[in-house]
């Protein structure tokens, strides 16, 4: 059996256990500084699998040896961004809790793969990588795939359409200057721009942008975890399956799309070595606009994080 362990047991990580113990794809371990708190979900979670019918093994620690042979490895440790704290300040306390959680998880699976989802997300991916010393195609970040799942879900909701014959492309950093693609995006092939009229495409873009804060906005104590979960799930089971399946992805960028030292939000080949390829889509110029304006401040997030930690 596989096996795969997830740092940080809170409602993200508890959650993608949940929708990874239904796939029935992994052995799993949950990792928390919480004394007990994973041990309680992952004894609780393993008495579900008899009523749902899944041989999955799920225990909780507090000790990274748990982890020993992990195929996978999910950080989704870290804090949340507060009211008050701004994004340097999320990325300080982060950087410190991801850069233990990579570093010590490298100790007993050495030939892991890497799903990073704690935020600032590119930049902690690109932390991940260079503190491990991890070749690119182990470290992933998950954000393209919830971007494009909410906009899929906001194009179904206006629509009326079934989300499966929605197909939507978010790419660049994931913040405020994500890359909707809405030329690429599509109804059962039929291009959004010509399906829907230019004010609802560009309210669906806008509302696409903003997901996340509008249900922090919503929750008021914290943000979303079972959207996230699945998309961490998904890119799972597209590695331990070799799917060979495109998704949005963050991945360090080696010249593609004229970008460097960088992680960034493309469309990534996933399969059992992890990131295979990367896609390159042509752009129009509005397009190449918003992405350039994307991993400028993307690059501005690295360059803070240099200046915190010598990688």
């Amino acid at each position: 059996m596989n096996k795969i362990s997830i740092i940080g047991a809170g409602m993200t990580g508890s959650t993608a256990a949940h929708w990874l113990a239904e796939r029935e794809l992994a052995d799993l371990v949950l990792v928390d500084v919480v004394e007990g708190m994973p041990q309680g979900k992952g004894l609780d979670m393993a008495e579900a699998m008899p009523i749902i019918g899944k041989d999955v093994e799920i225990v909780g620690s507090n000790d990274y040896a748990a982890t020993k042979g992990s195929d996978i490895i999910i950080i989704t440790a870290g804090l949340p961004r507060k009211p008050g704290m701004s994004r340097d300040d999320l990325l300080s306390a982060n950087a410190e809790i991801v850069g233990k959680a990579a570093a010590e998880t490298l100790k007993h699976s050495p030939d892991a793969i890497y799903i990073v989802l704690t935020n600032p997300l590119d930049t902690m991916a690109y932390l991940t990588m260079k503190l491990t010393g991890l070749p690119r195609e182990r470290v992933v970040g998950q954000a393209g795939i919830l971007d494009s799942a909410r906009m899929r879900a906001f194009v179904a909701m206006e629509t009326g359409v079934s989300v499966e014959n929605i197909d939507c492309y978010v790419l660049g950093g994931h913040g405020d200057e994500m890359v909707p693609l809405t030329r690429h995006s599509n109804i059962a092939g039929v291009p959004l721009r010509d399906y829907l009229p230019a004010d609802r495409l560009e309210a669906i873009v806008n509302r696409t942008r903003k997901g996340g804060g509008e249900i922090v906005n919503l929750l008021k104590t914290g943000s979303a975890f079972y959207a996230p979960s699945a998309a961490v799930a998904q890119m799972a089971e597209a590695i331990l399956k070799d799917k060979h399946l495109i998704v949005p992805c963050a991945a360090y960028m080696n010249g593609e799309y004229g970008l460097s030292d960088m992680f960034f939000g493309v469309p990534v080949q996933l399969g059992r070595k992890g990131m295979e390829r990367i896609i390159e889509y042509k752009f129009d110029d509005e397009e190449k606009a918003m992405f350039e304006k994307s991993a400028a401040s993307v690059k501005e997030t690295h360059e803070a994080l240099k200046k915190l930690v010598k990688i």
